[in-house]
């Protein structure tokens, strides 16, 4: 019957299309969710982190004590090195407070100021000995638990109750102390410059993540200059050169395999091969580059072969039609097409590179270096072994610092996804 069909038909469409609704719904729910999950991260981390781009400074009238630094007066780089630069600092702090006496209570007040207060001063002296019997006014960094007090609120929190989480480990006479420097203004939150020019530290409030950012541009640098080439080769062979047989099903089936095995298989590979075999140096951003570019190579040659795919047949055949030879026509015509492809291809694995640490703590790139690397074979750390290695400190002042580096590394992460996307908008041709 026909009524029966047509309520029959329109029953079903109303069920389908209930189904595709839910189906969507499911869909932007998922979109939110993730979106949420996202958000609910950036603001953990920026709410962690955004305070230790300042820290907290002290101002003090340091004395350049002659007698201490330089007693021969001779201006010797080697004995002004050596001189007692934590002593000078430690006068200037006791002028401002002649009442304290006693050993310990100097000890305590001494302790208000960071172990880098002496090697500014150092520091200064050295770049310019005419300073040296003459009193400066200098902002010194302060200890870690200073700054941790300033930046909870201080004297105004602890007043409103929270003074056992304010205080931390600072005594009573070293919040008195503080809060005497704050009132005539000789304590402050400052920009931390030193977190980005300074190498690690077991002093948070000295630590910085300049070490550890050169330690992983000189392992991209060795990673793009060794994957890169081999594998927009390694493309250009299998896609254009390489006979259709076993043997080349075989090395695409391991290519496409290799880009889906763990990371930390390739530490261990660099472990074995690199320093055990090779014997090259550990914690060096040359080892790490060549474990990177390993990593890196199947990804490439992946996102190479796909671009070169892109490029239209009839470029290839119109060039073949007037005479142009096999090498002619990639390297002159289908190349130049898919080269911004395969820059958009490597420019992503170079971003995962980045964000890599299981491979690099296999290579020894975990260990604890002061010094900023001044080269490839110099130990060094990356920015996400630094991360690990704050996460590890029991340091309350890393925690903020490790949520910044993390900013840190997000930004370098976003900016080399948004060169990707650029140079593909900016340079692909559409067919």
């Amino acid at each position: 019957r026909p009524g029966v069909t047509r309520a029959r038909v329109e029953q079903g469409l109303r069920r389908r299309y209930r189904r595709e609704q839910r189906f969507r719904l499911y869909g932007l729910a998922s979109v939110l969710v993730g979106i949420g999950a996202l958000l609910v991260l950036f603001v953990t981390i920026v709410g962690n982190g955004w305070s230790a781009f300042r820290q907290a400074q002290v101002r003090l009238d340091v004395t350049f004590d002659a007698a201490t630094i330089d007693p021969d007066g001779s201006r010797d780089p080697e004995v002004l090195s050596a001189a007692d630069y934590p002593a000078v600092v430690r006068q200037a702090l006791a002028t401002r407070f002649p009442a304290v006496s006693g050993r310990r209570d100097r000890r305590a007040l001494a302790a208000l100021l960071s172990p880098g207060a002496g090697y500014a001063v150092r520091e200064l002296v050295l770049a310019d000995p005419d300073v040296i019997g003459t009193t400066r006014t200098l902002w010194v960094p302060a200890d870690d638990d200073v700054d941790l007090y300033l930046k909870a609120g201080g004297a105004e929190a602890a007043a409103a109750g929270d003074d056992e989480a304010v205080a931390g480990r600072l005594s009573a006479d070293q919040r008195g102390w503080i809060d005497a420097l704050a009132a005539e203004r000789r304590v402050a939150l400052r920009f931390n410059r030193a977190f980005f020019t300074a190498g690690d530290s077991r002093d948070p409030e000295l630590a910085g993540i300049w070490g550890a950012a050169k330690g992983s541009f000189f392992m991209l640098l060795v990673t793009i200059l060794i994957a890169f080439p081999l594998g927009v080769a390694a493309a250009i062979y299998l896609e254009e050169f390489a006979p259709r047989n076993r043997w080349t099903d075989i090395i695409e089936v391991n290519i496409n395999n290799l880009a889906a095995v763990p990371s930390i298989v390739f530490g261990l590979l660099g472990l074995a091969v690199f320093i055990n075999f090779f014997g090259l140096p550990r914690s060096a951003p040359l080892v790490g580059g060549l474990v990177l570019a390993l990593m890196t190579l199947p990804v490439i040659i992946i996102a190479s072969r796909a671009a070169i795919k892109a490029v239209p047949p009839s470029v290839r055949e119109a060039a073949l039609g007037i005479g142009a030879s096999q090498v002619q026509v990639v390297f002159h015509h289908v190349l130049p097409l898919a080269l911004p492809g395969m820059l958009t291809g490597a420019i992503i694995g170079m971003a995962r590179a980045l964000g890599e640490s299981a491979p690099l703590l296999m290579i020894g790139m975990v260990a604890f270096v002061v010094e900023v690397p001044s080269g490839p074979l110099s130990p060094a750390t990356a920015l996400p072994v630094q991360v690990y290695l704050w996460a590890d400190s029991p340091e309350r002042a890393f925690v903020e610092r490790t949520s910044a580096a993390i900013m840190v590394l997000l930004a370098f992460l976003l900016v080399m996804n948004a060169a990707a996307v650029w140079l593909r908008n900016r340079f692909e041709r559409r067919w």
